[in-house]
């Protein structure tokens, strides 16, 4: 294999996975996205590696410099933020290389919106609150389908993690009252989980607007909105002592 498509985790040089990290030290090239992926992930690149930051770049720009370099018998890496399945962009990339009859390998990564579970150290599916989770964003320059529309997602009332929103943060609460939730409705904002400036706001829908105001917080964080975001819960059935499965009778 000459090209491996990597998640590079959402900061943490830690969380990259053991096999993306081995990958990212035996690559000839890495094209990384510069924007988003942590510098300190590149800091153990062979010293003759060449590595190039993507911010920049077309996508055709991209895929050339990937074509050459297999063609020049070279082993690719295309680094990615969090999970590159995930608001990645990889696809249109991996069909370009497909049209070459290049093969590749997509290894997953740590995507934000578990790193900012991990952050806010709250459970997304909480028994007798919700048990399903939404990842989604607001429509913007990128356009959504109409049945994905914020409003007709918040109907649910489940757990939603909402990237690439946070800059226009007044659509995103006015979408979600629309949608059902209430204004006491618990929402958190993440700003760059796992970073050692990693900045955690939280509020409810109808106080988050003010507190953001003055906090400095940028376009790199996760909103999440939800029950699960407050204390009252059901204990899993899972521990419960009346409750028999194959491991306990």
């Amino acid at each position: 294999m000459q090209v491996y498509f990597i998640g590079a985790g959402p900061g943490d040089p830690e969380l990259i996975t053991v096999k993306g990290a081995r990958l990212v030290k035996e690559a000839d090239m890495i094209i990384y996205t510069g924007s988003l992926v942590n510098p300190a992930v590149l800091n153990k690149v062979k010293p003759d590696a060449a590595v190039y930051n993507s911010a920049s770049m077309t996508l055709d720009e991209v895929v050339a410099m990937i074509v050459s370099a297999v063609e020049a018998g070279k082993m690719v890496v295309r680094l990615h933020t969090g999970d590159p399945s995930i608001y990645g962009a990889i696809k249109e990339q991996m069909d370009a290389l497909d049209a070459h009859g290049i093969i590749y390998e997509v290894v997953p990564g740590v995507s934000s919106f578990l790193a900012t579970a991990a952050a806010l150290k709250c459970e997304y599916t909480l028994p007798e609150v919700t048990q399903s989770v939404i990842i989604t964003r607001l429509e913007g320059r990128t356009p959504v389908p109409e049945q994905e529309r914020l409003a007709a997602l918040a109907s649910h009332g489940c757990t939603m993690c909402i990237f690439l929103s946070v800059h226009m943060l007044d659509g995103v609460i006015s979408e979600l009252l629309r949608g059902g939730y209430s204004e006491d409705t618990p929402i958190a904002v993440v700003e760059k989980a796992s970073w050692p400036e990693e900045k955690i706001v939280r509020g409810t829908l109808a106080t988050i607007a003010d507190k953001l105001k003055n906090s400095g917080v940028d376009r790199t964080a996760m909103i999440v909105v939800g029950r699960c975001l407050g204390s009252n819960y059901a204990l899993s059935r899972l521990y419960h002592p009346e409750f028999k499965h194959m491991y306990r009778r």
